[in-house]
């Protein structure tokens, strides 16, 4: 095979690794910034003393945790109160920034 051939085939295929790897990178991002919503609307909930969630927090959040394979086992179960669900995606998030750092 040609040099000129091999050089392009070597560009063409880093160009498509950087590429899965830019989309994995805004991936977490987005993930990362729709927990912190989802943190805020929690504590805003924990702030005026409220212990369940609302239906759609409910499900945005347990589709969030079964979404996730950085969960505990612990964790994987659907949260049944505000606090419950802050811990399974404060967690989430830890694992999310570690992995970004490992990644770097």
């Amino acid at each position: 095979m040609p040099m000129i051939k091999q050089a392009s085939r070597a560009i063409e295929h880093m160009t498509a690794r950087e590429r899965r790897i830019q989309r994995a990178k805004y991936a977490r991002r987005n993930k990362m910034h729709y927990i912190d919503k989802l943190l805020n609307e929690l504590e805003m909930l924990n702030l005026a003393d409220q212990r369940q969630m609302p239906p759609v927090l409910s499900v945005a959040i347990n589709k969030v945790i079964e979404e996730s394979p950085e969960v505990t086992v612990l964790a994987q179960t659907k949260p049944a109160s505000v606090m419950e669900a802050m811990d399974a995606l404060y967690e989430i998030q830890d694992s999310l920034m570690y992995n970004q750092i490992e990644d770097e």
